[in-house]
């Protein structure tokens, strides 16, 4: 069975679940000027329409799926989209604070020679009126297709302007790990370890949010690798459009 229809069947499964179970079902369809994930490009610079579904479970868990045009992009081996499937749990701890843990496969269509991989985090977050703060560890074990592991730290902020339409957001992060292969480990790290950030503001009204970040990459060289290009891991101006259901 291939990846999307994977996927499918599992949701459709957690679809069906009794009306007593109270699922709570909601999506979004997006499209976004370039697809940057931790300050680099997986859409190479090109427009990366977006859909995603997501169900959360009365008991604290949620499942998720969002499938991601990338244009046959050379750093996920010329796929032409990826999967980002997610299974989580998250809890109130109580005082404004709440945690959550996490795993995320990212499954990869059309791709040339293996580009999934898995991933696991762990998140904190504190929620205080309109303002958020918040800190996450996302690690990916050794895995051939990403040249051994990967570790993401990162902080983030987000604020609510009150009687307005605008939220304000932030976040900086530093990516590490070991190298296997130094081809694949660009995949993630295309200048080995470094650090990214980005600032960004979302103007909602009502399903529809629009939204612009700047991001970066401290990256000034990137490693001769077929899956990493320097150009696309600099500073940039990303613009974006979602209408949530």
């Amino acid at each position: 069975m291939r990846h999307a229809e994977c996927l499918a069947a599992a949701l459709f499964a957690c679809a069906a679940l009794p009306a007593a179970a109270q699922v709570s079902v909601g999506g979004s369809v997006d499209v976004a000027t370039d697809e940057r994930r931790r300050g680099i490009s997986w859409s190479e610079g090109k427009l990366a329409p977006s859909a995603s579904l997501s169900l959360q479970l009365p008991s604290g868990f949620d499942i998720g799926a969002r499938v991601t045009g990338l244009r046959e992009s050379p750093r996920a081996g010329g796929a032409d989209a990826v999967i980002d499937g997610s299974l989580g749990y998250g809890m109130d701890l109580g005082m404004g604070f709440r945690g959550e843990g996490f795993v995320v496969a990212h499954l990869f269509t059309g791709a040339r020679g293996g580009m999934d991989y898995v991933e696991g985090g762990l998140g904190l977050s504190y929620q205080l009126g309109p303002a958020q703060i918040g800190a996450d560890a996302r690690y990916a074990p050794s895995q051939s297709a990403i040249g051994g592991d990967n570790l993401y730290v990162s902080a983030r902020a987000q604020f609510g302007l009150p009687a307005t339409p605008y939220t304000f957001n932030a976040s900086i992060g530093h990516s590490s790990g070991s190298v296997d292969d130094p081809l694949r480990a660009a995949r993630l790290r295309p200048g080995g370890n470094y650090s990214d950030w980005l600032i960004g503001v979302r103007r909602i009204t009502g399903p529809l949010t629009l939204g612009l970040d700047y991001s970066g990459t401290d990256v000034r060289r990137a490693m001769p690798s077929p899956y990493a290009d320097a150009r696309n891991s600099g500073d940039r101006l990303t613009a974006r459009a979602s209408f949530s259901f």
